[in-house]
This record gives structure tokens, C-alpha cells and sequence, in this order.
């Protein structure tokens, strides 16, 4: 059997090394159009900011894995056709064209990232390969001092905060109203906060159109002079290849396969970057470019050549992201795509510390929980904090995984020291509040609701101390701290009242006595700090619109 994988990075060399070890007749050829395999696509922006010192630490040696796994691997060969019915590729290497035949035929080629328009004056670089790397660290070591980086998505953030730390005056353009689009905007405010805070420029709604004479050039007329520019504005899937030998491609653009990653053609299977992943909220089809995926997928796949198949799982879309001294954890559905899907919700904040508050270090984790109002299945998540978003993240995509509903989150069994956690640990706080909501003992308002229903007539009664009140508060609430409420409630309305803490905990405690005293009361989820980070983004909004 002849297997040819074209694509040498994530999906492609994990498809070769695990099928060699489960076939050791197999003849398995790697074609790679770069000059590197296997290289450490992710640690790229670490290299950039000396944070990976070594540029060797992020490569692998080809002979060496050649030799290993008995694979002839093939760097600067580039697949330009298939010939699907004489099952032979078109493969262009050093000026010379060949052809090359296959029993099974592996596409794994990733993405590529669309070129932002140049008139050359400035270095341009994306950051998707070494090249790309070597191409931004030349620059800097050429004296560049200020850049521009086009983009707000994972690659744009990472390569921002590299670029400060090598010294450079950084700004970032996004066409959009916030960066990562796999947060809402209350959960991305601690992010511009914390890029403000460490010196970059953030531009909200500026779209670029090209680089012009040493600048790149915003829709409005805008110039942001440059001495290098990075193309993080975002990535396609290499699909051309497919499409152009008829296989299947789906609405995405991606290539569509099935369960076992195998495309129209039997023959031919597909995996990474490139290909269409199924949703695992609602099982339509998804561009997922995660590193994680790629790698697993790669592997599924000699597990399909060699007989040895299951069926892959959904994507969750799990990722997190560091951004100076900030991890941005996500998983899932936001809030926008359930809401402009229809899909009926629960949403729910929570502002826990990562381990036990008395135990020196505690900081603060925003954490949001997006439920299904009638399955109680979780669908999305999203965690930003200083330290103990990743652990919450991964339990929060294992339960999924492993259908745990939200309320049952409560029940899960966590490890506890002080230095750790909490005998409540934050994801079981969320699952605590998810069954208030789902019992009905609790009723909340988003801070988005809020304006409406104070124009509606509801009153807004903050329980927090007169101090915390004086240090920053929402328009138009009256206070009432939480230990004088019993005493006071006479003096609030009998019906549609909405209490708020600074987190939502005293908020929920006060809502539970107001009930029970007669009164109609909903708690504001996430209390302040949610309200106040909610926001902060709307006026970024309002002030690009």
C-alpha cells in the first residue's frame, strides 16, 4: 500500500508516524511544499519575543524522523493536481514537474493566510510558518521600532504582546468592535484592558485595505505608519487543491469529509486546517483551526487506513490564549451566535478567586456559562484570568465530553488545598447557580437588559457597602447594603425591583430575602463588574460607530 500525505506540519506527520507504527509494510511518502516538517507552529510568536530563545527548539529534524519511522519525506515539493482516476499527483519540486501515484492519499495542508495588499515599502509578514518567523525577527534586528499588527484573533494578540516585548511601539487594528470573536463583549473588556495597560494601540472598527508608501491604509483614510506590519487579519483553508480535482467542499469552504475523515473520494481522506469539523452544539459544519484537532485528527486517520477506526468526535472549539498577564480560556457558543440563532439560553456569570481567597496570590477569574434552557447541556464557555482559567476550561470540556449537564457541574469531585482551589471550586460554583436558575429559586437580568428595564420603571437597589457604592456605581441605583435590607425593604417597591452586588453572590443573597418578603426581585448576573466591563465595550461600540 502506497500512502502519500500531502502536508508535512500537525495533521500530516501525525498521520504518517502513527500509521508506521501500526503498519510496518506500509510505503509512506511525505510531500511538503516548505522547508520544514513538524515544526512547532505554536511557540512561532515565542520565538519572536525571546521568550524561546533557541530557534531549534521549534523544529524537528527531517532525516532524523525519516530515519525513525522509515518515511521518505519530501520538503519543497508542492502538489499542483490529482488525477483521481489514475490515482496520481502532479508535483512540482526545484523547477521540475513529476508525477507521483497513491493507493491512499492523505490532504492535510492546513490554511493559508489571506494576504493583506502591498506596495512593498514596508515588510509584510504573516505568521503561519518559520519563514514567517524569520522574516519578523529579521525585521526587528534591523532596527524596526514600531509596528502594526492587522488582526484581533489568536495569532494577532500573541504576536502584539511579542512585539512589546522586544521593545517595539505596537498597535493593533481590528475591523471589528473587539478582539476574539470567541468572546462576548463584557468577557473581552479585561482584554483591552490588560493590551491598553501593557502600551498597544488598540483600533476598533478599523478595517485595512493595503499598505501604501511605509503604512498600512484604513477603510476611513486613516494611515498608521509602520516600520513592520503583521498580517494576522485571518486564514482561509487550502482547499483549491480539492476543489479543482472535483471533491467535495462545504459551505465553510472547507473540505467536507465524514466521521472517519474521508472525503467524496474513498479514496482519498482529509484532515486539519483544511477541513470542515462537526459542530458538536448543533452538529452543522465548522472551521476549527486548532492545533489539538489537527494533530488527533491526523492520527484518526492512519487509525482509518489501517482498519482500525472510530468515529471522530465533535469539535468543541476548545482554546485559550495568553495576552501579557491575562489566559482568555473559550470553549463552545457565545452569547451573539446563540442569540442569532434562536436558540434558547441560559447565561450566567460568575467573579471567583482561582484558589481560597485567605491563601496569599488570589486573583480573580470572570467566568461565563452559556446553558440550553431545555436540555440543560452546557454550550459554551468563556474563562479570562490570571491564573486557573486553563484547569476550569479543560473540566468544563471534559463534562461536556462527557455529558455532564450544567446543574450537575455542582456534584463534580474537585481536588482542594488552599493553594489550589476551593472546597467550592469555581466550577462547581457555576453549577450551583445553573441549578438556582434551573429550579426557578433564582431569576436574573443581563447587564444588556439592564438600561431597558430601568426605562420600563424596574428600580435598581445596590446591596453593596456605602463605601463600594462611593467607589463606582450605576446610574440611577439606590443603596441598600445587604445586612440593613430586612430592616429597609419597605422602602422598595413591592414589584419589579433588580438587586445587584459586585460579583452576584450578596446580589443573589439579597434577591432570596426580597422574595420571600413579597417582593418581585431579579438579580443582575455578575453583579458590577460584569455591568461595568459590559460597558466599557458598548462605549468602544458606540464610539467606532
Amino acid at each position: 500500500m502506497r500512502v502519500v500525505i500531502v502536508g508535512g506540519v500537525a495533521a500530516g506527520m501525525s498521520a504518517a508516524t502513527r500509521l508506521r507504527r501500526l503498519d510496518e509494510g506500509a510505503e509512506i511518502v511525505v510531500l511538503e511544499a516548505g522547508e520544514h516538517v513538524s515544526f512547532a507552529n505554536c511557540g512561532l510568536p515565542y520565538h519572536v519575543g525571546g521568550v524561546i530563545p533557541e530557534r531549534a527548539a521549534l523544529l524537528r529534524d527531517a532525516e532524523g524522523l525519516a530515519r525513525r519511522f522509515r518515511l521518505d519525506i519530501r520538503t519543497r515539493h508542492r502538489v499542483t493536481a490529482v488525477d483521481r482516476a489514475a490515482k496520481r499527483l502532479r508535483v512540482e519540486a526545484d523547477g521540475a514537474v513529476a508525477e507521483e501515484p497513491y493507493d491512499v492519499l492523505v490532504l492535510a495542508q492546513g490554511a493559508e493566510a489571506e494576504a493583506l495588499a502591498s506596495d512593498g515599502s514596508v515588510p509584510v509578514h504573516a505568521l503561519r510558518s518559520v519563514d514567517d518567523m524569520d522574516g519578523i525577527v529579521g525585521a526587528v534586528e534591523a532596527g524596526a521600532r514600531t509596528a502594526v499588527v492587522v488582526g484581533g484573533g489568536y495569532i494577532g494578540l500573541e504576536t502584539a504582546e511579542n512585539l512589546v516585548r522586544r521593545g517595539l511601539a505596537v498597535v493593533l487594528a481590528t475591523r471589528g468592535d473587539q478582539v476574539l470573536h470567541t468572546l462576548d463583549p463584557e468577557m473581552a473588556a479585561p482584554v483591552h484592558h490588560e493590551l491598553a495597560a501593557n502600551g498597544v494601540d488598540l483600533r476598533f472598527g478599523a478595517a485595512a485595505t493595503g499598505v501604501e508608501r511605509g503604512a498600512v491604509v484604513l477603510e476611513d483614510g486613516e494611515r498608521l505608519s509602520a516600520d513592520l506590519v503583521i498580517d494576522a487579519t485571518g486564514v482561509a483553508p487550502r482547499s483549491d487543491l480539492a476543489r479543482a480535482a472535483g471533491l467535495d467542499v462545504g459551505p465553510t469552504g472547507g473540505i467536507a469529509v465524514d466521521a472517519r475523515h474521508r472525503t467524496s473520494d474513498p479514496a482519498i481522506l482529509a484532515a486539519g486546517d483544511a477541513v470542515e469539523k462537526r459542530d458538536a452544539m448543533d452538529g452543522g459544519p465548522a472551521l476549527v483551526a486548532l492545533a489539538g484537532l489537527a494533530n488527533r485528527h491526523g492520527r484518526s486517520i492512519a487509525d482509518v487506513v489501517a482498519g482500525e477506526a472510530e468515529d471522530a468526535a465533535p469539535a468543541l472549539g476548545t482554546a485559550i490564549v495568553q495576552v501579557f498577564g491575562l489566559a482568555v480560556a473559550t470553549l463552545g457558543w457565545t452569547e451573539r451566535r446563540l442569540v442569532a440563532a434562536g436558540r434558547a439560553h441560559r447565561v450566567l456569570h460568575t467573579h471567583p478567586t482561582q484558589h481560597a481567597g485567605y491563601y496569599p496570590g488570589a486573583t480573580v477569574l470572570s467566568m461565563k456559562l452559556l446553558v440550553d434552557a431545555a436540555s440543560d447541556r452546557v454550550l459554551g464557555a468563556q474563562i479570562v484570568g490570571r491564573d486557573g482559567a486553563d484547569k476550569r476550561i479543560d473540566v468544563l470540556a471534559t463534562a461536556i465530553a462527557g455529558d455532564i449537564r450544567a446543574t450537575a457541574l455542582s456534584r463534580l469531585e474537585l481536588a482542594y488545598a488552599p493553594q489550589f482551589g476551593s472546597a467550592k471550586d469555581p466550577v462547581n460554583l457555576l453549577g450551583y447557580v445553573a441549578g438556582n436558575l434551573a429550579a426557578g429559586t433564582a431569576t436574573t437580568v443581563q447587564w444588556h437588559e439592564l438600561p431597558r428595564l430601568q426605562r420600563e420603571g424596574w428600580t435598581l437597589v445596590d446591596v453593596r457597602t456605602p463605601e463600594e457604592f462611593a467607589a463606582g456605581a450605576i446610574p440611577g441605583a439606590v443603596n441598600v447594603p445587604l445586612d440593613d435590607l430586612r430592616e429597609r425593604h419597605a422602602e422598595l417597591p413591592a414589584e419589579r425591583v433588580v438587586v445587584h452586588c459586585q460579583v452576584g453572590q450578596r446580589g443573589s443573597t439579597a434577591a432570596r430575602i426580597l422574595s420571600q418578603l413579597g417582593h418581585e426581585v431579579a438579580n443582575l448576573d455578575g453583579g458590577y463588574r460584569t455591568w461595568r466591563d459590559g460597558e466599557a465595550t458598548r462605549r468602544h461600540e458606540e464610539a467606532v460607530a
